[in-house]
């Protein structure tokens, strides 16, 4: 299992942990899977943080 994969289901199981039911719960799954997702990815290498904030001065 790639740090990206647990770094997912890391923030599924929190963001479940924090909220059960309703339609806060269903964002807050999705909020912190996606932030979950996100720092898996910039473990594995796969995210480049610096074009993120690189800004074109044209």
């Amino acid at each position: 299992m790639s740090t990206t994969q647990i770094g997912l289901l890391t923030g599924l199981v929190l963001g479940l942990a924090a909220a059960f039911g309703g339609f806060g719960a269903f964002l807050a799954v999705l909020v912190l899977g996606g932030l979950g997702l996100a720092v898996g990815r910039y473990l594995d290498g796969k995210l480049d943080l610096a074009q993120l904030t690189r800004r074109d001065r044209g």
